[in-house]
């Protein structure tokens, strides 16, 4: 075994990757992950012992925020962006041990080695291989550690993008270093961690709260809209990802610049929000899921930008490494990285609108149009109508197939189930699942679209929000009372934090595939399973009976 992990749904059996991630991650970049978030913890630990003596950095929650985002799958490929992060932590600790009057060696309460260790450079490899998930011997111990973790990464990058846009949380923030530093607590039981658990979808739920509100209140609420799926003559630049400040700053600069600018995977939503149709050089969305972007990206003949994760390793077929950008927490070796803002400027683009004025316009690979833009408040808006064709009997199920989309085979299920749940289901759906379904022609009931998408992964709020309200609506006391069902993908970090948001919630008997997650132990499994109803997918016919019934 040259490395361990199993935070993904693609992990090698569903029990972890031990030679190389399925992602294509490589041993050494798993250890230096490893030691990056072993190094965050001393950070964590250090934050709650001087919260207890009334002492707090906001700065500090961001800096860990930005090091458990570049961990999520797919995200940072650069080793030395990885390297230059975990000797900054290690100074953050220090600098914080210092004002705690620690002294350099001294063993730290519950967590001796992860407040105290000292590595150079060249041992980063080698310790990391010491500190990652297998350390951690109990396996439900583990198992309800990693799933902290996991769900801590997803609210990281939630809340990157809430404080990008001004919005942060000081609750938010000292949750997350709590739950952190309880990840090397040996005092916790079982029963504790499982509480704590349980917290972190309390804190998911608030921190898409929170961006939910940060994105609406600058670029406005999403409404229905048409997303042309077709190309113009003008060369192009594609922005991936989920960060809607990169996509504002882009669209700025390339203004009368003779470019036009399309969305791809996670960034669809951009193109409902108010505030950027104002563009005309907005042209659209090329392409679909992630997982599809070696080819897209080739005949895209544009620049690329990576704003989050999502980065599909590039082989010896591709010819765009020069033309592919990467910025903020994401990075990849040979692409060019977009550094950070500067207090009060925009990042600088010009590289990239550059290198889009010497490129070819995209080549077309389809044609026709999304519809999405289904904001909890859009739908609300329009709860009269639902409400009526609810109690007509013209809408019989909503079912959620939020989450992600990925490579696997049996993912095909999800486009199976759309097509054979009966016209008077409609599916709610948010993140890049929805591309399995979203282009197939399923019609409307009574002019409400028989697929409402609420927008990015972190937009599945919406759709907990849409079912409260309808709860409140019928005048029902338990949501699960609802004519509701979940259907939900799963691949990375982001949507562990969503799945605990939902558990959180109260919401049951849900069905998670293509698998549940590895990283679960049998008797960890078991408890979720007894007490919230979690259920793996079978097949689409079995399932969608099911849900209808």
């Amino acid at each position: 075994m040259s490395m361990f992990c199993y935070q993904c749904q693609e992990t090698v059996r569903n029990t972890g990757c031990t030679t190389r991630g399925v992602c294509g991650k490589t041993p050494e970049l798993c250890h230096l992950f490893d030691l990056s978030i072993h190094a965050m913890k001393g950070i964590a630990f250090a934050s709650v012992q001087l919260a207890k003596k009334g002492v707090y950095y906001p700065e500090d929650a961001l800096f860990v925020m930005g090091g458990l985002f570049r961990t999520i799958t797919n995200a940072n490929w650069d080793e030395k962006q990885i390297i230059k992060f975990i000797g900054d932590a290690i100074a953050l600790r220090d600098k914080r041990k210092l004002e705690l009057g620690w002294e350099a060696g001294t063993i730290c309460p519950s967590c001796p080695d992860a407040a105290t260790f000292q590595v150079k450079p060249e041992e980063y490899y080698s310790y990391g291989e010491k500190v990652g998930v297998l350390a951690t011997e109990n396996e439900d111990i583990r198992s309800l550690r990693e799933t902290v973790i996991y769900g801590l990464k997803g609210i990281a990058a939630y809340g990157e993008h809430a404080w990008m846009l001004g919005y942060q949380s000081d609750e938010v923030n000292k949750f997350m270093m709590e739950g952190l530093a309880a990840t090397i607590d040996d005092s916790l039981s079982a029963e504790e961690l499982t509480a704590l658990v349980v917290k972190t979808g309390e804190y998911a739920v608030k921190v898409m709260e929170l961006l939910d509100r940060a994105n609406t209140d600058k670029y406005g609420v999403p409404e229905p809209t048409e997303v042309d799926l077709g190309v113009g003559t003008n060369p192009g630049i594609l922005i991936s990802g989920h960060d809607l400040l990169d996509m504002e700053e882009l669209l700025q600069q390339t203004e009368g610049q003779g470019i036009d600018v399309y969305t791809h995977g996670e960034m669809l939503p951009a193109n409902y929000y108010p505030a950027f149709k104002k563009y005309k050089h907005f042209h659209g969305n090329y392409g679909s899921s992630w997982w599809h972007q070696l080819p897209e990206f080739q005949s895209f003949n544009g620049p690329i930008l990576m704003t989050t994760n999502c980065i599909v390793p590039l082989t010896a077929k591709e010819t765009y490494l020069d033309r592919f950008f990467t910025t903020g927490m994401t990075g990849y070796p040979g692409a060019v990285h977009i550094p950070d803002r500067e207090p009060g400027k925009q990042k600088d683009f010009s590289a990239i609108i550059a290198k889009a004025k010497t490129c070819q316009p995209p080549t077309e690979i389809e044609t026709g149009k999304i519809v999405g833009g289904f904001n909890h408040r859009t739908v609300m808006g329009m709860a009269d109508k639902v409400v009526e064709a609810i109690k007509a009997g013209k809408i019989k199920k909503f079912v959620v197939m939020a989450g992600c989309d990925g490579r696997l085979n049996s993912r095909q299920y999800f486009t199976d189930v759309a097509e054979k749940l009966p016209k008077d289901a409609v599916i709610l759906t948010a993140g890049c699942a929805k591309y399995r379904y979203i282009k197939l022609p399923l019609g409307d009931i009574d002019g409400i679209p028989r697929v409402l998408d609420a927008g990015q992964c972190n937009d599945s709020y919406s759709l907990a929000v849409i079912a409260l309200k309808l709860k409140e609506a019928f005048g029902l006391e338990d949501v699960n009372q609802l004519p509701l069902a979940f259907d939900i993908a799963w691949y990375e970090q982001k949507a562990v934090a969503v799945l605990l948001a939902l558990l959180y919630l109260g919401f049951k008997n849900m069905r998670l595939g293509p698998t549940l997650p590895g990283f679960l132990s049998p008797n960890v499994a078991q408890v979720i399973i007894d007490t919230f109803g979690l259920q793996p997918i079978t097949d689409a016919d079995s399932d969608v009976a099911a849900m209808m019934a």
